[in-house]
């Protein structure tokens, strides 16, 4: 692998993602995936976070669609990307990369609790960091919890890996063939589109320290490591980047 141009970042995968082609639950054939991939590039000169939803388990507005209260809906929300974060865990360890698995949720006996510092540590002892539990707060996404905790450890790049999505589009690619990708955006401009693919708070968190942020789709093999090795890849929204027109 060439040399990476980004010494650490947070990767959020996408909760979905991990169903393959089930209807709901993790697929064993895509999480080995996931962990492949991370391990190709893992120790060479990266340090890694990870984030990941919970959609392919559970899926608050759906329940609160029905008439679940929304704190209790995305509360479970929340458990469901623990259960992934332990998944993708184990598939890391079975690899022979240590991880450590921290949540915003107090579960001493499952794993570790959220704390900057020790994220950190791990992450210079060259351990990944998995980031489990969302933020904590209901009424967050897990997209705004990645921002949260790349701009807390000091990440080089927020890499947002969609579900079946190349990148940023100014309409929906799956329903539109027509659909334009974006090859860079400023987070100013993605802000203005009002992106259905992309949290609107978690890009304010990111303009505001200037946080790169590479859109891509992690589920075509070698694509994390173009991305790692800063070739042009998916869609980069950063304030040096042109604004499209």
């Amino acid at each position: 692998m060439s040399t990476a141009v980004y010494s650490r970042v947070v990767l959020k995968l996408s909760g979905e993602a991990l169903k393959g082609e089930r209807e709901f639950g993790l697929d064993p054939v895509t999480v080995a995936f996931v962990a492949d991939e991370i391990a190709s590039v893992f120790g060479h000169g990266v340090q890694m976070g990870l984030v990941v939803g919970g959609g392919n388990i559970w899926r608050g507005a759906d329940y609160e669609a029905v008439g679940m209260d929304r704190a209790t809906a995305d509360s479970a929300g929340m458990l469901a990307t623990i259960i992934n974060a332990l998944a993708i865990q184990d598939a890391l360890e079975r690899r022979g990369i240590q991880v450590r698995t921290q949540t915003s949720i107090s579960m001493p006996s499952v794993a570790e609790p959220y704390i900057r510092r020790r994220a950190i540590r791990h992450m210079e002892k060259g351990r990944v960091v998995i980031f489990a539990g969302g933020t904590g707060q209901p009424f967050q996404t897990t997209d705004t919890a990645a921002a949260l905790r790349a701009l807390e450890i000091g990440a080089k790049a927020l890499l947002m890996a969609k579900n079946g999505v190349d990148g940023v589009y100014d309409d929906d690619p799956k329903r539109n063939p027509k659909a334009k990708k974006f090859e860079t955006l400023t987070h100013h401009r993605a802000l203005t589109l009002r992106l259905k693919a992309l949290d609107s708070t978690a890009l304010s968190y990111c303009m505001e320290d200037n946080l790169p942020i590479v859109v891509f789709n992690m589920f075509k093999p070698g694509e994390l490591k173009a991305v790692i090795e800063g070739k042009p890849v998916g869609t980069l929204i950063s304030e040096v980047a042109p604004a499209a027109t």
